[in-house]
């Protein structure tokens, strides 16, 4: 597997980016000042998801101006999953974080979250007393309730785009469009274990949401059934012995 700078660091924090071009110059200023405060040691990717705006430019300048910031710049939009997969798959660091480019959560809470890696292989948010409107509200209680009953993950809060976990199995995922709401139980269909932990939510204050009632609500939906197929036809084996040579 091919290196890059980083493996330099023990934490590499993926940001999916997407038309956020007035949440940049905030969110690379919050960024900058959290990594030399940070428990572990840390990083920042941009992935710029085919964004229309000036995200680019503004990426960029902020890899430019800060040590620790890199960016990866995807050919087309792909959405959320597809551009946290190709971070994923350039994440060298072996632990590996996850935060959205609206500033909703506060970068400087993964230190909330890291402490419990040695014992989880993913530890996420939830965020406690959303600022959302009632209405968002609704829908995400209603797809986190549907999503329960069908796949019983026990996850009070997939939504939170606050998120830490072990690099290696991150990579090991089945990805598909959709799949960065099952990520506990995706991690759990792999022997992993999760822990919750609340966290702080802030109203939108640049830029508009990517979501809507389809992506929101209906998609949901249709992909709770395919994480359920999963669930029952999944493999699983441990080999116990072998005489092959290992490096």
């Amino acid at each position: 597997m091919t290196s890059n700078e980083t493996a330099s660091y023990d934490l590499t924090i993926l940001v999916p980016v997407y038309n956020e071009e007035d949440n940049m110059a905030a969110l690379s200023s919050r960024l900058a000042a959290y990594l030399p405060r940070a428990k572990m040691s840390s990083c920042v990717l941009f992935i710029n998801d085919g964004s229309t705006d000036r995200s680019g430019e503004r990426i960029r300048e902020a890899c430019a101006g800060h040590e620790g910031f890199f960016y990866i710049e995807l050919s087309c939009n792909t959405g959320l999953s597809s551009a946290l997969k190709a971070g994923m798959d350039q994440v060298r660091s072996p632990y590996l974080a996850y935060i959205d480019a609206d500033l909703q959560t506060a970068p400087e809470e993964l230190d909330l979250l890291t402490p419990y890696l040695g014992d989880y292989e993913l530890v996420t948010g939830v965020r406690a007393r959303r600022k959302d409107t009632g209405f968002k509200k609704i829908q995400s209680r209603i797809a986190n309730g549907f999503r329960r009953m069908m796949i019983k993950d026990g996850a009070r809060d997939t939504g939170c785009p606050l998120k830490v976990m072990r690099a290696d199995m991150a990579r090991a995922l089945p990805f598909f469009k959709g799949m960065h709401r099952f990520f506990p139980a995706l991690i759990q269909l792999e022997g992993g274990r999760v822990k919750q932990i609340d966290v702080s939510h802030f109203p939108r204050v640049a830029g508009v949401s990517k979501f809507n009632l389809r992506n929101r609500l209906i998609s949901p939906f249709v992909d709770c059934l395919a994480v359920r197929w999963m669930q029952k036809r999944h493999i699983a084996y441990k080999v116990k012995a072998d005489n092959l040579r290992h490096d």
